[in-house]
């Protein structure tokens, strides 16, 4: 994995999520308001229609734009993820999603989110928005 710019303390913090591992999500490339993320579908993250789920496409989509929002080192949560479903993946593709900050405020940030497959056909599109939390302070 290449992380530009990032403590190395930060990426193990960013990339350990017990969900993302559980699906099987591979980070590629980190950086400041950036991630690339990568995802092997498996015959569990079918549906009914035998196509790939589109919870598993957004659940990847969701991993890349967790990591770029928080990789500033501020906590930050998803205020809303809007997505577009593009086309259905073949069974079986690796999907990529690319997260990239558009703009970045105070308290929140808007990022955009592109999934492709392995032949770099785009599966889905996704505007985001993040909230930056309050720094605590120690009573």
């Amino acid at each position: 994995m290449a992380a530009e710019n990032l403590p190395p303390d930060l990426v193990a913090r960013l990339t350990d999520d017990p969900w993302a591992r559980r699906l099987g999500i591979e980070y590629l490339e980190l950086a400041p308001g950036y991630c690339r993320a990568a995802l092997q579908l498996q015959p569990s993250m079918l549906n009914y229609l035998r196509l790939p789920h589109g919870a598993v496409v957004f659940a990847l989509a969701d991993a890349a734009f967790s990591v770029a929002c928080n990789s500033h080192g501020t906590p930050a949560v998803a205020l809303s993820m809007t997505i577009g479903f593009l086309a259905a993946p073949r069974p079986g593709a690796r999907l990529v999603a690319e997260c990239r900050e558009r703009k970045q405020g105070r308290q929140a940030g808007f990022y955009d989110v592109t999934v492709s497959d392995d032949e770099g056909r785009p599966v889905a599109a996704l505007q985001c928005v993040a909230h930056r939390l309050p720094e605590r302070r120690a009573p």
